[in-house]
């Protein structure tokens, strides 16, 4: 049972609850900003109106995109955390069966020499 309390305690939980709060918030302006887009609208000022709107809403959509790529980097990270986190659970967890597995030999080895003599 300690083995999987070491396990646990060497997770980098602290990093992993750390970042999370900032990603959550991330994720909610990006939701906000993309939930209170409303669509194109033409002015019917004239061409160079039209197209000064056009600029702006390029212009935010390139916010939001550098956004969400920001998002997704973040989030690429910690999922890479967590693989790590569970590739050396499932090492320790290899390493803790052999040794299961090695004791288990070894008592029955003892039972069979205690049972001949």
């Amino acid at each position: 049972m300690s083995g999987w309390i070491t396990a646990f305690k060497a997770m980098p939980w602290a990093a992993l609850i750390a970042a999370a709060p900032s990603i959550a918030t991330s994720a909610r302006k990006l939701w906000d900003a993309v939930r209170k887009q409303e669509a194109p609208r033409v002015s019917g000022q004239g061409q160079a109106a039209d197209q000064r709107a056009l600029e702006e809403q390029v212009a935010e959509l390139r916010r939001e995109l550098t956004a969400a790529s920001e998002l997704v980097s973040n989030l690429a990270e910690q999922n890479a955390k967590l693989v790590e986190a569970v590739e050396v659970l499932r090492v320790r967890t290899r390493v803790l069966l052999l040794a299961a597995v090695v004791m288990a030999v070894a008592l029955i080895g003892l039972v069979l020499a205690a049972a001949q003599t």
